[in-house]
């Protein structure tokens, strides 16, 4: 997914330091984690243009001005951007080294079209350029390409920019805003939270998945008496050693993901040509933090063993909660689990599948059940646990998705078979 904008989270170097190579100049909030943004020639931090804490900085903007010469810090002491984002030369000596501007580093966004009047819509339509496969999704959802921004090559609409306008739900701007009952409004106590950017981004992507994704559901009822009991022998040899303590969602991420690489139709993603079938198993574990929710990535999840695991999940989550991921701590997911079993107490529920993957597993919490004994009159107790499957039916039909769900309830009822 590509940045569109950002948040200035924190600078690290004041005005008039001199910076190097590799050094940290800022945090940048992106759409999934904090980020630094590196110096890349030595010099001087003349100007901050977009101070701590500034928000929506979009792809391109100057956030800063560094000089290669001490005595040039002064010459940008009272610069300011021009309105049209073009920074304009300062005034000074012609043989002064020119001053670089720190942006962030994605290609600007192009300009916006000019506004069509409605009458000439569809005669605009024909003159906007616009790949096949965007024409077509713009055609199926009935999206005037006229009200879409292209991103591609010389403005050129691409299927994204279609995407992307159909979670923002902007389908509706051009109807008429429906009135305010200002009366009743005032009569409310409230508090306006501004949404974050992982918020934004979060609400996007999830309406997106919805919207554009066929979901289906699949649940099943695993016995986990067997996984409890190998998980406090293993937890016993864990403190023996040292480790760490293995958790039951470390061992649903291990039988998830080799119950992936059993049936491997479900660790695929959907395109308009073909299926893409992934030979990596990579699990997103979604981890709920003060700062919004992230999905950090365990991955060759399949080949990992329990510690591993364990201690990866524990790394990452730790990170999300600190807002510190790096781009490749979230990327490259095949499929994800969620579990709102054992941290809150959720029986069951169904999961949002996060595009472009074609599954979620969403994990409730065990609870004890009386089930038949042995004799005829026997009963005993049973740990059971809710798991459902969440499908993208273009991908994965019933029958496979019944097929990974009947190799993970095997994994989970019969766990020493995760360690051969």
């Amino acid at each position: 997914m590509r940045l569109i904008q950002g948040n200035i989270a924190r600078w690290l170097k004041k005005e008039g330091d001199k910076v190097s190579p590799g050094e940290v100049l800022c945090e940048v909030e992106t759409d999934k984690a904090t980020v630094e943004m590196e110096c890349m020639e030595e010099g001087y931090l003349a100007k901050i243009v977009r101070g701590d804490g500034e928000k929506e900085i979009k792809v391109g903007e100057v956030i800063a001005i560094t000089v290669e010469d001490e005595a040039d810090i002064a010459k940008f002491k009272d610069y300011e951007p021009s309105k049209s984002g073009d920074a304009p030369a300062a005034k000074g000596p012609s043989d002064s080294a020119p001053p670089k501007e720190e942006k962030v580093e994605e290609p600007p966004m192009p300009p916006e079209p000019k506004a069509t009047k409605a009458t000439a819509a569809s005669a605009a339509e024909d003159r906007l350029f616009a790949s096949p496969l965007a024409r077509k999704l713009a055609e199926d959802h009935k999206v005037p390409l006229s009200s879409i921004k292209g991103t591609g090559p010389d403005g050129r609409i691409v299927k994204a920019d279609i995407e992307d306008y159909l979670a923002s739900g902007e389908k509706g701007v051009s109807k008429a805003a429906p009135k305010v009952d200002t009366a009743g409004a005032a009569s409310l106590d409230y508090t306006d939270i501004p949404n974050s950017q992982i918020r934004k981004v979060t609400a996007s992507r999830l309406l997106l998945s919805k919207q554009t994704i066929p979901h289906y559901y699949l649940t099943v009822d695993t016995r986990v008496d067997k996984l409890m009991e190998l998980r406090s022998q293993l937890n016993l040899l864990q403190e023996a050693s040292g480790g760490k303590k293995i958790s039951i969602n470390d061992l649903v991420i291990k039988a998830a993901a080799l119950a992936l690489r059993k049936v491997p139709q479900c660790n695929s993603s959907w395109t308009n040509d073909y299926i893409r079938q992934y030979n990596n198993v990579n699990i997103n574990v979604a981890v709920q933090t003060d700062n919004g929710l992230f999905v950090p990535v365990i991955k060759d999840a399949d080949k990992k063993g329990l510690s591993k695991i364990s201690d990866d999940v524990k790394l990452l989550a730790q990170k999300a909660r600190e807002n510190s991921l790096k781009p490749e701590d979230y990327e490259g997911g095949t499929f994800t689990v969620s579990n709102l079993g054992g941290p809150f107490g959720i029986k069951q529920f169904c999961a949002i599948i996060n595009p472009p993957q074609a599954g979620i597993l969403a994990v409730g919490s065990a609870e004890k059940r009386v089930v038949p004994g042995s004799g005829s009159e026997q009963y005993q107790f049973a740990s059971f646990m809710s798991a459902t499957l969440s499908c993208d039916h273009r991908v994965i039909d019933g029958a496979i998705g019944a097929e990974w769900l009947k190799a993970f309830k095997g994994y989970i009822e019969n766990p020493e078979s995760m360690l051969l």
